[in-house]
């Protein structure tokens, strides 16, 4: 089912959403799936981010294409890093271009939501732990991460990590097609299972680390086709199965 988040009436609430309506949750589906009976028209709400996550948990070189164009070395063990919370936007809202960079670039990503709390997690176990699925944008400014010891900083602006616009439990992350466009022209073309690690494995990997909590979203890395985005501009990320997240740039 797809699971948004939405505001309505100046409330914030969660609902399965269908093709012209959404069914309304008593409270987080995360928490609880009891619904409360109301049902709302798609036109009188607004999509916000799904998931308001603790962490954002972010898996680099997880393509080794991605990682040869960036001339990177494809690693051993998954290698993540974070994006602040604060980052997070959702389907429409603008992704706005720092000061601080001339470079700034797309990536799609396919994203784990975590259903319950993940501790040295084996991988046999590791799917158990998953909530659903979304699509993710780790948008990142290519020239600080460079210019940077750590990259910390070029991914982690504000409205670095759109994600959207619903989370699908119902989705098997097997050889899907992932995409993205700028302005309509597609930029990046790729499947799941070009991934190094797959989804298990990360999600093991990253618990034997970290503990990881309800709502925690893990974004599993980016295919190549990077590119700069630029004022004006249009991005759509696409993963088969779950849908579109669109974002304009600013």
């Amino acid at each position: 089912m797809r699971i948004a988040r939405f505001s309505h009436k100046n409330q914030t609430r969660f609902g399965i959403v269908s093709e012209s309506e959404i069914e309304v949750f008593q409270g987080d589906p995360i928490e609880s799936m009891e619904l409360s009976g109301e049902k709302l028209n798609l036109s009188e709400v607004k999509f916000l981010a799904p998931v308001t996550p603790s962490k954002v948990v972010c898996i680099g070189l997880n393509y080794s294409a991605h990682a040869a164009e960036i001339e990177q070395d494809v690693q051993k063990e998954p290698l993540f890093f974070f994006k602040p919370s604060s980052a997070i936007i959702g389907i429409g809202e603008e992704i706005v271009l720092p000061s601080q960079s001339q470079q700034v670039e797309l990536e799609v990503e396919l994203v784990v939501v975590i259903g319950k709390t993940a501790k040295n997690v084996s991988k046999e176990a590791a799917n158990d732990y998953i909530f659903g699925y979304t699509v993710g944008n780790d948008v990142t400014a290519r020239d600080l991460q460079f210019s940077d010891l750590q990259w910390a900083r070029s991914k982690a602006f504000d409205t670095f990590c759109p994600i959207g616009p619903w989370i699908e439990t119902e989705f098997s992350p097997e050889k899907v097609a992932l995409s993205s466009f700028v302005n309509g022209e597609k930029r990046q073309s790729s499947r799941s299972d070009d991934m190094i690690f797959d989804i298990p494995t990360i999600i093991s990997f990253v618990s034997q680390n970290i503990t990881l909590l309800p709502g925690d979203i893990i974004m599993t890395g980016s295919p190549a086709g990077i590119s700069k985005i630029s004022h004006g501009d249009l991005v759509e990320c696409e993963i088969e199965g779950i849908g579109v997240l669109a974002n304009p740039v600013t």
